[in-house]
């Protein structure tokens, strides 16, 4: 760090120094700085607390509590000329303890700091000038939205690790180097944000978004391929004895479930499961399209029979921008994900592909006979 003099066109070097050898202490200097010009932060912030202590069955306290323009708690932990390896664990404690602080703990908690240093002042008044709103429509400390301020000269690479691994988990938590400079008898300080660096904050906290929509998906994921799981377990041995397909298939985690038995390759049997509907169908897909369309040409011709079999109009899907055809039959406005609409849906499929395979069953016989090769026969 250097001083411009402009009169001699020059600049002249400041000797960094440590907290230590210019005799300031934590508590009596470097807290009591930043409690009166919060703003060397980067931010706006409203200092409502200093040694906070107001954690039942614990005796610790945190150097400054302060909230933010949008009404979010800030812990702001100092540490003079080195953070020291616990200081990461030591802010976790103090954001969860403070995560169940509502509105009226604050406004107390702020008022005893205002009478403790004597302005007279009133907490509600103050934090409505602060927010420019009345009291009542103010929200404070709202959802998990905890932010945590380290300082200090030196930070240990145990901590910087901790936290940038943290920030992937959308924990709003920064890091300021605090250094103090000597130029003879006169004495500076910087403030530094160095995690996030100041430029890429908004990018660090864009990757964290994105991170934690990772890991909210796969989650997501995890617990939509269980309760598939769970529900083609239910589904499968209700089918034992009733239909010859099936019968050697195994649940899976995914929405569907398919299966031979139509003595043709590459027709098969298909049961669904979506958060909209339920369904079963029959479908054509074979690597040839013309070989598909082919097939559902000659079954289409069997419709009616099919149909007065089934029991109910079928939904017949040529598709002929597509590889695949297929016959349908759905139960529309069933959630998967609902548990309450297993019992329907377990109904209905269970009947459906029954009656499905039976209808099928002669026309795909004779379309086996008058269309197939013998490379189209499903052994």
């Amino acid at each position: 760090m250097y001083q411009i003099d402009i009169h001699q066109n020059r600049i002249k070097n400041l000797k960094k120094k440590t907290f230590n050898e210019l005799g300031f202490k934590e508590r009596a200097h470097l807290q009591e700085w930043l409690a009166d010009e919060p703003q060397a932060l980067g931010e706006d912030f409203l200092i409502i607390q200093k040694e906070f202590d107001g954690f039942n069955g614990t005796n610790e306290r945190l150097d400054l509590l302060a909230l933010d323009k949008e009404g979010n708690l800030v812990i702001i932990e100092n540490k003079l000329d080195d953070t020291g390896r616990d200081v990461t664990w030591q802010v976790l404690k103090y954001a969860s303890y403070c995560s169940t602080l509502n509105k009226e703990h604050i406004k107390v908690i702020y008022q005893s700091y205002l009478d403790k240093i004597g302005s007279g002042e009133n907490a509600v008044d103050k934090l409505s000038t602060f927010y420019n709103q009345e009291f009542e429509e103010i929200t404070l400390n709202p959802g998990h939205t905890q932010r945590i301020i380290l300082v200090a000269a030196n930070f240990r690479k145990e901590v910087t690790s901790t936290v940038l691994w943290l920030l992937n988990y959308k924990l709003r938590i920064q890091c300021f180097k605090a250094t103090p400079f000597a130029l003879n008898d006169q004495l500076f300080l910087t403030m530094e944000q160095i995690i996030p660096t100041k430029d890429t904050e908004d990018f660090v906290i864009s990757m964290a978004d994105k991170t934690q929509d990772e890991i909210n998906t796969q989650e997501s994921l995890k617990s939509r391929h269980s309760l598939r799981m769970e529900f083609w377990s239910k589904a499968l041995p209700q089918l034992k004895g009733k239909t010859p397909i099936f019968q050697n298939t195994s649940p899976t985690k995914d929405h569907w479930l398919s299966a031979g038995g139509t003595g043709i390759s590459g027709a098969r049997y298909t049961m669904l499961v979506t958060k909209s509907y339920a369904g079963v169908q029959l479908e054509f897909a074979k690597a040839s399209k013309e070989d598909n369309k082919k097939l559902f040409d000659e079954l289409l011709s069997y419709k009616q029979k099919i149909e007065q079999v089934f029991g109910y109009p079928l939904v017949w899907e040529r598709m002929d921008d597509n590889i695949s055809s297929r016959v349908t039959y759905n139960l529309e406005g069933v959630n998967i994900f609902n548990k309450d609409d297993w019992h329907k849906m377990l109904t209905f499929l269970t009947t459906s592909i029954v009656a499905l395979e039976k209808a099928m069953r002669e026309p795909l016989g004779v379309i086996k006979k008058t269309t197939a090769t013998l490379d189209d026969i499903d052994i």
